[in-house]
């Protein structure tokens, strides 16, 4: 998929989100947090769905004192590392949130220099990033579609990195473990997801729209503590550069994924500047391999069987 459109999207453009709900993984830090805040300032209400109580609490204050005591937003936990959390929290969302006019699939980990595994038994990256989302998006799709709403996906320019393909014989890295080429295989997995839950909707002509799109180089909490020393360092020093941009603007792409009307759901969507880390937000060059259905379908097939999840389409 070749194809480049800027349209420049800044949160000027949206309009009231008053009556609209908005459920979002990862939203106590980073692109996800501005990405709440961005939507409560438009009289939305949010539904943050976080592992941290404690983080969640203090967000949840800031947010409070900043945008004023009024504002609709809730918090339900959510461990995406641990499908059994993923379950418990997706019911009860399905208990307390009668509509999801979007689903924003945000919350992520990245570059963990040793290998890690979920509850489950996945590699931490493969888990987290793809498998609990791909779960949760199946729990909650009904409830979305009784919105017509959307579900965004929320990628990294890391997938065209790495191994450029889905390792089915060895999902768990168990032989060649890099924390850059396993998170990019798990970013990779998300895209791959995203396109071909596309697919899968026009078919059976449901009223879901998918959105994949990415938030450039942004100065958030991606890197943590659980990355390589040498990691941390090099992140400090290019979150320094003029050229990587606030979370707040990394959180435009999601924003704009999740409420701007009549955009085209076949694109990947991101800042279009230099290297795709900053820029004005529009629809970004793809490369073609995400878009392997052969892949696609092998991946959806080994993804149902991992969270034990059947979906009906």
């Amino acid at each position: 998929m070749k194809n480049s459109k800027i349209y420049d999207w800044t949160p000027e453009r949206m309009n009231s989100l008053e009556a609209k709900t908005f459920v979002i993984t990862g939203a106590n830090a980073g692109a996800g947090y501005a990405a709440t805040e961005i939507l409560l300032s438009k009289g939305a209400t949010v539904v943050m769905l976080n592992r941290n109580k404690d983080k969640t609490k203090q967000a949840i204050e800031n947010l409070k004192e900043e945008l004023g005591t009024d504002i609709q937003v809730s918090f339900i936990h959510l461990d995406l590392a641990n499908l059994a959390s993923v379950k418990k929290g997706a019911a009860e969302v399905l208990n307390k949130v009668p509509k999801i006019d979007a689903l924003l699939c945000n919350a992520a980990v990245a570059q963990i220099a040793k290998r890690e595994y979920t509850t489950d038994g996945f590699e931490s990256q493969l888990g987290i990033n793809h498998y609990g989302h791909f779960l949760l998006t199946n729990l909650l799709f009904d409830r979305i579609e009784q919105s017509q709403g959307r579900i965004v996906i929320v990628s990294s320019e890391g997938y065209k990195m790495g191994l450029k393909t889905i390792q089915f014989g060895d999902m768990n890295f168990e032989h060649n473990y890099n924390p850059m080429n396993t998170y990019c295989h798990s970013k990779l997995a998300q895209m791959i997801f995203g396109y071909e839950l596309q697919q899968r909707i026009q078919k059976t002509k449901k009223e879901v729209k998918v959105y994949v799109c990415h938030p450039g180089a942004s100065r958030t909490s991606l890197i943590n503590e659980k990355a390589s020393r040498r990691d941390r360092i090099l992140f400090s020093i290019m979150s320094l550069l003029p050229i990587v941009q606030s979370a707040e603007k990394g959180a435009y792409p999601e924003v704009m994924c999740a409420t701007e009307e009549s955009l085209p759901i076949a694109a990947y969507y991101g800042p279009t500047g230099t290297m795709n880390w900053s820029g004005p937000v529009g629809a970004c060059e793809m490369e073609d391999f995400v878009l392997n259905r052969e892949i696609a379908q092998q991946l959806w097939e080994v993804s149902e069987k991992a969270t034990q999840c059947v979906w009906n389409l």
